[in-house]
């Protein structure tokens, strides 16, 4: 059976996971956030934020930059341009998949 305006296969898998849709929500407020920031934020541990992060750059929605802080590694994540649309589509879809009034 087929409801009008009801496709779940909308939602964009790069973003619809507990941990990418959190960066994704952080970042749309936040603009950017550091690697520690966001695993602190999200309790996730480094590994498991690492492999979410890459998928996330590797769709285009983030941008990863690599430095030092004084003496000490930094990881900024950025959300990009892509990434703000995808995220407001994916909103978007998530309405439409809940609000049928």
């Amino acid at each position: 059976m087929s409801v009008p305006g009801f496709n779940i296969n909308k939602l964009d898998d790069a973003i619809h996971g507990r941990l990418r849709l959190g960066v994704m929500a952080y970042l749309m407020d936040a603009e950017a956030a550091d690697f520690n920031e966001l695993k602190a934020v999200l309790e996730a541990t480094q590994g498991n934020l690492s492999v979410h992060l890459r998928k996330l750059e590797e769709a285009g929605y983030v941008e990863i930059v690599k430095g030092f802080q004084g003496r000490k590694p930094l990881t900024r994540v950025h959300i990009t341009p892509a990434g703000r649309k995808a995220f407001a589509s994916y909103i978007e879809v998530l309405s439409g998949l809940v609000d049928k009034s």
